[in-house]
């Protein structure tokens, strides 16, 4: 839970720089626990930032001088990934070098309870593994859309991180489904096919109906029903538990997505260069992120009423800015070099050729500038109270902050990341998952 309050405090720094470096420069739980607030800031709170890059400093330097201390790695990890952009789950156990451990026998009941989450985690997970491949290769999409990318654990991964509650097994697989969808026919969009079938598909898509599609390739034809079954059969799951059926708002995300697909499509057909903000509010839709989102908040358990559903519909700024998060990273780090062969721009593409004067790095700095600025967004609509359930925007928080797992930063674009967190899952490495309530049970256990 989160909780929005004044950043007033931190004026002071501004004027108190040298007392607060000779005083606070090698506090680094004090430093940590302080560059990890800051990291919570919203649009205009500069004094906020100001208080980050100060922390920063002061944690850099103190890493230089005590590069061998025991707690070092734990700084290092801070400063590249702080807590709030990351996830839990996938983290691994040095934080626990911070805690002040008072008896030998909480050191040891931290790692028993670790144990246990760690294994009824790591069973849930590979038990839900295991359906999704079993479904993937009952549905046989496969066998017809032979080119596509088929990562049935890397589209798991998305609501494996953002699902946390080990009881929504049942959700992460269905949403995996249309996850699936929105790779697949990203991919037929981006490389196979022509200009003509695209138009059809999308017609396809808009009347929702299987007929007239005699001109679409075989491979076509099966995407189609295959997204029909799953969002029809979708909508009845969640009409027979909630007694709403979300099939018109699921049709207009799907619609919504094709139409953004289909607009860069005809961008590539003709060799048109989009301006950069034509290209990122298109982008912000291909991303599929409305499509997985509105999935996600029909999984979820709480009262679902026509209001509710109307504000998710028509994309409220906690989606958006989930959305502008990934197309930019995505485009930062091109993240689209996975073995494929589309030709579809950038946003730095399109920025470099807007301003002839800007370097790549300019614009990649510009980027990563943009990044950051929606990221105080998406804290606003998370530290504001809205009609939005907080089980949905926390979900809405993790998969921002799936991204980069996704798209690192620092590596070779690519799947090497996930694999080594899929790696460190299935070798009992999830220890130091949600490891504050970890932690906060090993102590009660020990007064008790």
């Amino acid at each position: 839970m989160f909780y929005h309050d004044s950043w007033d405090v931190f004026d002071n720094l501004k004027s108190n720089k040298k007392e607060f470096r000779e005083k606070h420069g090698e506090d680094v739980k004090g430093l940590i626990s302080l560059y990890e607030a800051t990291q919570l800031g919203i649009e205009g709170e500069d004094s906020l930032d100001d208080a980050g890059y100060l922390c920063h400093q002061l944690l850099h330097a103190w890493l230089t001088r005590h590069e061998e201390h025991n707690e070092a790695m734990y700084v290092a990890k801070t400063l590249q990934h702080p807590l709030h952009y990351d996830l839990s789950r996938f983290r691994d156990d040095t934080s626990i070098l911070l805690n002040d451990f008072k008896t030998k026998r909480e050191w040891e009941c931290l790692e028993e309870l670790a144990e246990i989450n760690s294994s009824i985690v790591r069973f849930v997970n590979q038990n839900e593994i295991t359906q999704v491949y079993k479904w993937w290769k009952d549905l046989g999409l496969n066998n017809e859309v032979k080119f596509a990318r088929y990562q049935p654990l890397k589209w798991y991964m998305w609501p494996m991180a953002c699902f946390t509650d080990p009881r929504f097994s049942e959700q992460r697989i269905e949403l995996t489904k249309p996850i699936s969808l929105v790779y697949i026919i990203d991919d037929i969009f981006d490389v196979y096919g022509t200009l003509d079938q695209l138009t059809l598909f999308t017609d396809a898509i808009k009347r929702w109906e299987l007929a007239s599609t005699e001109q679409l390739p075989d491979f076509m034809k099966m995407c189609l029903r295959v997204l029909y079954e799953i969002t029809n059969d979708f909508a009845e799951k969640i009409y027979k538990k909630h007694g709403f059926n979300p099939i018109e708002t699921l049709k207009r995300s799907w619609v919504r997505l094709l139409n953004a697909f289909l607009e860069e499509a005809h961008w590539l057909n003709s060799g048109h260069l989009p301006r950069s903000a034509e290209y990122l509010n298109n982008g912000i839709v291909s991303t599929g992120v409305h499509v997985v989102l509105v999935h996600s908040f029909f999984l979820m358990d709480y009262s679902i009423n026509n209001e509710i559903v109307a504000i998710v519909d028509n994309v409220p700024q906690i989606i958006h800015s989930v959305a502008k998060i990934l197309r930019l990273s995505d485009d930062l780090e091109g993240a689209k070099s996975e073995d494929q062969n589309g030709l579809d721009g950038s946003y730095i593409d399109c920025y470099m050729n807007e301003h002839q004067d800007v370097s790549a790095e300019d614009a990649q700095r510009h980027v990563a500038h943009l990044i950051s600025c929606e990221w105080k967004r998406l804290n606003r609509e998370i530290l504001t109270q809205n009609q939005l359930p907080s089980s949905f925007t926390n979900f809405c928080l993790n998969a921002a902050r799936m991204v980069p797992l996704m798209y690192h930063y620092r590596s070779n674009p690519g799947l090497s990341t996930l694999q080594e967190h899929v790696k460190l899952l299935s070798n009992n490495a999830v220890a130091g998952a949600e490891r504050h309530v970890v932690h906060i049970l090993c102590l009660q256990f020990v007064i008790e």
